[in-house]
């Protein structure tokens, strides 16, 4: 399925936030999702699912210098 990941246009074949994050790379605990402009709490995460066309926001920390 087609969707957006932080502003770009992505094929996933993933249904779940947990597998999603897993296919995009993404490791580590200090994330942030946001699926259509909404929080999912991170013990949503494998409730809720992708659909075609969602918009999805995916942050990390960054640490500057």
């Amino acid at each position: 399925m087609v969707v957006t990941v932080n502003g770009e246009r992505a094929e996933i074949g993933s249904a779940r936030i947990p597998e999603l994050l897993a296919e995009l790379g993404y490791e580590g605990g200090f994330l942030a999702v946001a699926v259509n402009r909404e929080i999912v709490r991170r013990a949503r995460w494998a409730e809720v699912e992708v659909t075609e066309g969602d918009e999805i926001e995916i942050v990390t920390p960054r640490q500057g210098g």
